[in-house]
């Protein structure tokens, strides 16, 4: 396992300035549309009686991401109940990965069993707007009366390869918070993991 650290790292070291700086904590989000690996149309505005969003820029290859597929699961099973379901996008390009693609994104969901949406981001829209460059990348929201407001950005966790015995649940905590009426004691942390593969340009 330890080769999944060595491999993240060396995947970081190739990422690319193709991203806007996006949104910070405080920062009000914009709702978007994206379609689900169900083919349907999923945005913020679907979830009515939500308090909140788990939102993960994960995708198919990366061995960091692929090391959290289960703890994504696990946070959606756990806090959809408490309001805070996980919304999961593709930032991928599949003309640079091809196993990236939206076919891929199918077989990956059904192989896994995902009980949340699985997203693709096809131009890097909502990507950029977010400012996530890594996979995975996390935003939790906290919805307001005047819309859905940004209160943690960066890893779900301090471990990658789910080993150690003093693991601190980033994500976790912050919901926890949140859901006491808190503000999360951590609002920021580094995200580990793949840099995101942008569209080529000519």
């Amino acid at each position: 396992m330890k080769t999944l650290i060595v491999i993240g790292l060396l995947l970081i070291s190739g990422y690319s300035f193709a991203q806007t700086a996006g949104y910070q904590v405080g920062d009000m989000v914009k709702d978007f549309a994206l379609k689900n690996v169900d083919h349907k149309t999923v945005s913020l505005a679907n979830y009515r009686n939500a308090k909140g969003f788990v939102v993960i820029f994960t995708c198919n290859t990366c061995p960091v991401a692929q090391a959290y597929q289960d703890r994504i699961a696990e946070l959606n099973q756990t806090y959809t109940a408490k309001g805070y379901p996980v919304i999961a996008i593709n930032p991928n390009d599949a003309g640079v990965v091809p196993n990236e693609s939206f076919e891929k994104m199918q077989t990956l969901a059904k192989q896994k069993n995902f009980t949340f949406p699985y997203l693709l981001d096809p131009d890097h829209v909502v990507t950029k707007q977010f400012g996530a460059t890594r996979t995975p990348h996390v935003f939790i929201l906290q919805k307001t009366p005047k819309g859905n407001v940004v209160e943690y950005i960066g890893a779900i966790d301090n471990d990658p390869e789910g080993e150690s015995s003093s693991q601190i649940t980033y994500v976790k905590n912050a919901i926890n918070d949140l859901s006491a009426g808190k503000k999360p004691a951590v609002v920021s942390t580094k995200a580990v993991g793949c840099s995101i593969k942008w569209k080529k340009t000519s």
